[in-house]
């Protein structure tokens, strides 16, 4: 059984008594995105609180996904309006007009949030910027936050959303209007979306001469589902697995001995994914795995870059030996990108 949310859920926080000092906006809202934090790492997309009703599941045949990259332009905004500000700011505003220089913040689902560059003193900035995200579901929500960049606290000018699927069935644009506070201010972004799917074709991988370098031309992804034999005392074992591609590395988590659990052929079911852009691709290093019994390497292994690239539907997964009868059981899969119509 796999449990998700689709997009962030919101959380609102209420602190009784003697914890009321934490209802202060600074203190709640740091508060509040340690725990959504917590959550997103855990049951957001891409990521699924995983419960396994039968101890034997394959992991591999378990995993999602993902559906392919939503490549989004923040073209631009009209309707701006200069932020309210307080202080000396809000005094000095008022003899001079404060032209806003307007930034955009972006993200989906998980992943890392992107901005566009900043366009100053202008109500209607032009950004045509772009960016690749990963896709897990279309409903997943694009959140948009324009900010006025400033000295000290940049201030908030609006928030807007719109779904993947919203954008791409009106033809791959929509202006998504912005809100402060709850309330319309009259302004919007001009959102323009381009969907990638992913395929298992190696011409899919080619990288073209005039694609910038920082977007994705496909993805890897490393599945990590167990290790098997490890020998010891069951108290002093707490083995991880390291994964590394070139300057990547993911670890999963380090399993400790628990009465009931098996330490000596641990599960992980932990997935690692990485975009694969220009640079991965003209010079690929190989796949390594690394046993880690606490902070020390005691066995490691690596797959050719080729080994996986000529593979049918460029994927390969195996028991891979690290010395001592010890072996990971794990999978790498390539993907590249077809653009969608």
């Amino acid at each position: 059984m796999q449990v998700a949310f689709i997009n962030p859920p919101e959380l609102s926080l209420d602190f009784t008594d003697a914890a009321n000092i934490a209802d202060l906006c600074i203190i709640s809202g740091t508060i509040r995105r340690i725990i959504l934090g917590i959550i997103s790492g855990i049951a957001v997309l891409p990521n699924r609180l995983l419960v396994k009703l039968d101890h034997a599941n394959d992991y591999f045949k378990t995993y999602q996904p993902y559906l392919g990259i939503a490549r989004v332009t923040i073209e631009e905004a009209s309707g701006i309006q200069t932020p309210k500000k307080s202080g000396a700011m809000g005094l000095i505003s008022k003899i001079v007009e404060d032209v806003p220089d307007c930034y955009c913040k972006v993200r989906i689902g998980t992943d890392e949030e992107w901005r566009t560059s900043t366009k100053n003193n202008d109500k209607g900035p032009k950004w045509n910027e772009s960016h690749d995200f990963l896709v897990a579901d279309f409903e997943q929500m694009i959140f948009l936050d324009v900010q006025d960049d400033d000295f000290g606290a940049d201030d908030d000018i609006g928030v807007g959303s719109v779904s993947v699927k919203d954008v791409l069935l009106n033809g791959g644009t929509k202006e998504v209007a912005l809100t402060y506070k709850g309330e319309h201010t009259g302004a919007c972004v001009k959102v323009r979306v381009e969907f990638l799917r992913f395929v298992s074709e190696p011409q899919a991988l080619f990288v073209q001469q005039n694609q910038d370098e920082k977007q994705f031309c496909g993805l890897a992804t490393v599945l990590i589902a167990s290790v098997l034999g490890l020998q010891g005392q069951r108290n002093e074992l707490q083995p991880s697995v390291k994964v590394s591609w070139g300057k990547k590395k993911f670890r999963t988590a380090v399993k400790t001995y628990v009465p009931g659990t098996d330490i000596f052929n641990p599960s992980f079911d932990q997935a690692f994914v990485i975009p694969i852009t220009r640079d991965l691709i003209n010079n690929p290093a190989p796949f390594k795995f690394s046993l880690l019994n606490k902070e020390v390497e005691v066995g490691s292994v690596e797959i050719p870059y080729a080994d996986v690239q000529y593979q049918p539907g460029l994927n390969v997964a195996d028991s891979y030996d690290v010395g001592e009868g010890v072996k990971i059981r794990a999978a790498i899969c390539l993907k590249g990108l077809q653009l969608t119509e």
